[in-house]
């Protein structure tokens, strides 16, 4: 069979052909978000989209599996949070046609408020769990995830991580297994979870247990393999790549299906060693289940390898009291923040907040950056859509000791769709009076430019309906003070938040500016700094758009080849000292996507 270089989650989806599924349901978010991408290279063979949420999304994909068709939902591991009711339903329920769940979980928080371990959530929902260690198994493992969700009536959940997702190997390719043809029949005893049906419903998630983990003894991907010398080293995922390089000669036990714990091989395994090192991303669970199942065996952890960030070779190795064999970044390399894009159309907004003295409640997305120096504007952000019901205990609490002050809640376009709707029914129906702006940028940014229900397309490239969020929030939440304003009118935002947080009611702010990166022109009329005009004020360095810098003078200095043009830092200069080197060029800020998509920006 041909083979190719695929990363975990190209892999991934082309399991997912290859088993025969034919509906996969998603929300973006890093490092799991290429598999929905590239699942879309199959669109004939698989219906492919993304939900407002992974809730949605996992209750679509179980809608799926209740005609025999097979499907697959992924999410990265904070999503499955949002999707924890319908997960451990589903476990109740099992699975008529195969229920493939995919979470990626991030150690390192490359991408992540945390770095949770989601081999939790398997146990705690008391379904089988597989692990994949590279590409070539990120695709086998689709296909045996199928095959166990199939012959044991479960959903079955493919646990990567960051490395495992983008890292690539050789996969060799294999053909597509005919899917079954759906049809749904009613089965009232085993999907109605009314109490009476769910409590036989749990007596059989217990006898379906008891059969798994006979069947993990027997997973031919639990692969136990010969070593020169009586010591063992346990692994699951990436981590058994890295102990494959650090103990070359040890025995090794690796699981690819760590729960159920198949515990009759590793004792087997136990009893051909004297001491046991266990490697395994976050948390110690199957050093949990080894010191279980072998009890006065001597077994090297989490008291010694990290509980925190990613695994690799030299912590491994430094774990052990060995020199690394990367000596890492050379000493004196200057650290690069992240930041906002050059035109990003979040910037003014977050200036003018600094400008005000507003720290506002912030959410997950790329205005999530308006945090940092030099915009400094957000003081918290804890998950998807808590910027507005933080904010509304916030005020509430205020409120109750007299110190009511009011206050700015940020949310994206995307995350509003994805868990802001709710609650900011929750400040109408709570009597709140804080101003909600939401950052419509067109597209879910942050991720890489997915759809969403307000960017008019669909996953599969299909045209689809907008949602209009001022529409939706002032004609169907009935909010009267709901505004939309160009997310490049510096101005124009700051008399508009002034007006809104002195106003004693709700309102809303909608900052509409499409993603500068969706404008695919190559060259526009980029801004310029007249240096006699210039005092050095360094105003324009409060935008914190890395197109902007100092010369040797102090004077301030554009980089032609990063500035998109917006025009932002024209606005804010006190001393007119910048303009357009062309003016009688193409200007971003004078066009929207829609003249951009007709033709303007050729």
């Amino acid at each position: 069979m041909p083979k190719e270089l695929l990363s975990g989650n190209e892999a991934i989806a082309r399991g997912a052909w290859e088993a025969g599924i034919t509906f996969a349901s998603a929300y973006p978010g890093t490092p799991s978000t290429e598999i929905l991408e590239n699942i879309i290279r199959y669109k004939d063979d698989i219906y492919s989209q993304w939900g407002a949420n992974e809730k949605t999304a996992l209750e679509e994909a179980l809608g799926a599996s209740f005609t025999g068709a097979r499907a697959i939902v992924t999410m990265k591991h904070v999503g499955l949070n949002v999707a924890a009711d319908p997960l451990f339903s589903a476990s109740y329920i099992g699975a008529t046609g195969a229920l493939v769940i995919v979470s990626a979980d991030d150690p390192g928080m490359h991408s992540s408020q945390n770095e949770q371990d989601n081999r939790h959530y398997a146990i705690a929902a008391k379904m089988p769990v597989l692990e994949p260690s590279d590409s070539q198994e990120a695709k086998d493992m689709v296909l045996e995830a199928v095959k166990i969700s199939e012959a044991y009536d479960t959903p079955v959940m493919i646990r990567m991580t960051t490395r495992t997702s983008h890292s690539r190997s050789a996969v060799e390719l294999g053909e597509r297994q005919a899917p079954p043809v759906p049809e749904y029949k009613s089965d009232f005893a085993k999907r109605n979870l009314l109490p009476g049906n769910a409590r036989r419903r749990h007596v059989a998630v217990e006898e379906r247990l008891r059969k798994l983990a006979l069947f993990s003894d027997a997973f031919p991907f639990n692969v136990l393999q010969k070593g020169k010398e009586r010591v063992g080293v346990l692994a699951s995922g990436v981590s058994y790549q890295y102990g494959r390089e650090v103990f070359p000669d040890a025995w090794f036990l690796k699981l690819a299906m760590p729960y159920p714990f198949p515990v009759q091989l590793f004792q087997r395994f136990a009893s051909l060693v004297d001491k046991i090192y266990v490697l395994e991303e976050n948390d110690p669970i199957i050093e949990t289940f080894a010191r279980l199942n072998a009890p006065g065996k001597e077994i090297v952890g989490k008291d010694v390898f990290p509980l925190l960030g990613e695994m690799s070779q030299d912590a491994v190795r430094v774990s052990l009291g060995q020199k690394p064999a990367d000596p890492g970044v050379e000493p004196g390399v200057p650290a690069r923040p992240p930041s906002l894009c050059a035109g990003c159309p979040h910037t003014a907004f977050f200036y003018n907040l600094g400008i005000l003295k507003v720290q506002s409640k912030g959410d997950i997305g790329c205005y999530t950056l308006g945090a940092l120096r030099p915009l400094s504007a957000m003081d918290t952000c804890v998950d998807m859509g808590a910027s507005i019901t933080v904010q509304l205990g916030i005020e509430k609490a205020l409120e109750k000791a007299g110190k009511a002050t009011k206050q700015v809640a940020v949310i994206g376009d995307s995350t509003f769709f994805h868990s802001g709707i709710t609650g900011l029914i929750d400040v109408i129906y709570n009597r709140g009076k804080s101003t909600v702006v939401i950052l419509d940028n067109s597209i879910t940014a942050m991720t890489g430019h997915q759809e969403n229900p307000g960017s008019g397309r669909t996953l599969m490239g299909e045209e689809a309906r907008k949602v209009d969020i001022l529409k939706l929030v002032r004609d169907g939440l009935g909010i009267e003070h709901a505004y939309e304003i160009d997310g490049y009118d510096v101005k124009g935002i700051r008399e508009l938040l002034k007006r809104e947080m002195a106003r004693p009611e709700p309102s809303v702010i909608v900052v509409r500016r499409p993603c500068v990166l969706l404008y695919r022109k190559a060259r526009w009329s980029p801004a310029a700094v007249d240096k006699q005009k210039c005092t050095s004020c360094k105003t324009c360095l409060r935008l914190g758009c890395p197109a902007i810098s100092t010369d040797s003078d102090g004077k301030s200095l554009i980089n032609p080849s990063l500035c998109s043009g917006c025009g932002v830092c024209i606005q804010v200069c006190p001393y007119k000292a910048i303009s357009y080197a062309d003016e009688t060029g193409l200007h971003i800020s004078s066009m929207t996507l829609e003249q951009y998509a007709k033709g303007g920006g050729k």
